[in-house]
């Protein structure tokens, strides 16, 4: 029984594992697309129709900044949340036991009925 609990474990974890991976690979993909929307609206449809070269450059400028800004935020939260995956489900799922002393949470209700207990055997 004991196999099999691990054994359905480690299927389950390779399942997570891959599911996580591919999540990486259509975020990828969604990058790529947002980065082409964010291209044919603001410098197709704005920059080149207005024939400007002016405007063009404006439009390519803005089109630079605003997709390294928005894409940049996106991977910067996609990096921290895959860094805190890898630490909290696979790194301490091969090496947390789950032994040891219940977590008691603290309490100042808990403290003084400890505290009014220990007054009441020292009188």
């Amino acid at each position: 029984v004991h196999q099999a609990i691990h054994t359905i474990e480690y299927v389950l974890s390779c399942i997570s594992n891959t599911a996580s991976y591919l999540r990486l690979w259509a975020l990828s993909l969604a990058h790529a697309q947002l980065s082409e929307v964010f291209w044919e609206k603001a410098v197709v449809e704005i920059g080149v129709e207005s024939a400007s070269p002016v405007m063009l450059f404006v439009t390519s400028s803005a089109w630079a900044c605003f997709t390294v800004g928005v894409l940049m935020g996106m991977e910067s939260l996609s990096a921290f949340l895959h860094a805190l995956r890898l630490h909290w489900v696979e790194y301490m799922g091969k090496f947390y036991s789950g032994t040891g002393v219940k977590f008691q949470p603290f309490s100042f209700a808990d403290m003084a009925a400890a505290s009014a207990v220990t007054q009441d055997s020292d009188d």
